[in-house]
């Protein structure tokens, strides 16, 4: 598999004295604690709360409130927060085009198992939003805090952040921040900064298998 380490930290010295702007797309305060120490220095970063996979709708705002809480407590370098519409009507009845018309793409895989194809959708759907807002606002590069879990698929992360790169013409930061201990570094920060840690990823479907 692509050291995708690597290659975030050779974009990285490729654009060192630049600060360029980065969308960061962040599913919720713990994952995003590390990624903000390591990359904010780098980059000028505003944060994409973009999540509307996560049920209940009062859950998705306690983890919002809880990323603003580690930007006041962290205060990292000039970083803002954009909250994205909830749109979880989205997430539940996405349409794509088939030969037959359209259909939904998460209820029909609700009995998929975690971390499969119905996780890899909602990445495609997070991301694809992630990059028209970058697109749309000039930034230079977007990615997600999504890899550091250990839970995720990295290698499925990063191809689909380079199709979107093709596809709209935004450089993908490529990334796993797992490594150089980044998620034991986010549980510690978690800790330093009393953040709520979630014990489910964020659908419905997740909550029940939990």
């Amino acid at each position: 598999m692509e050291n995708y380490q690597n290659l975030m930290d050779g974009i990285i010295e490729k654009e060192k004295g630049n600060r360029p702007t980065l969308l960061l797309h962040a599913c919720c305060a713990p994952c995003s604690s590390y990624v903000l120490e390591y990359l904010s220095n780098y980059f000028k970063i505003t944060i994409y709360y973009y999540n509307p996979n996560i049920y209940p709708y009062d859950e998705y705002k306690k983890r919002y409130n809880e990323v603003l809480l580690l930007i006041r407590k962290m205060a990292p370098p000039d970083v803002c927060v954009i909250e994205a519409d909830y749109e979880n009507d989205e997430f539940e009845l996405e349409q794509s085009m088939t030969e037959n018309g359209f259909e939904k793409f998460a209820n029909p895989m609700k009995n998929e198992k975690e971390g499969g194809p119905r996780c890899f959708k909602c990445y495609e759907l997070r991301l694809r939003k992630t990059v028209e807002y970058a697109k749309k606002n000039k930034f230079d590069y977007f990615t997600t805090t999504l890899s550091i879990s250990p839970y995720k698929n990295v290698k499925k992360l990063n191809e689909i952040g380079e199709t979107l790169e093709r596809e709209y013409d935004v450089k993908y930061l490529y990334a796993d921040f797992k490594k150089k201990n980044g998620y034991k570094r986010s549980i510690e920060l978690s800790k330093k900064y009393d953040l709520y840690r979630q014990d489910y990823c964020g659908c419905v479907y997740s909550k029940k298998d939990n």
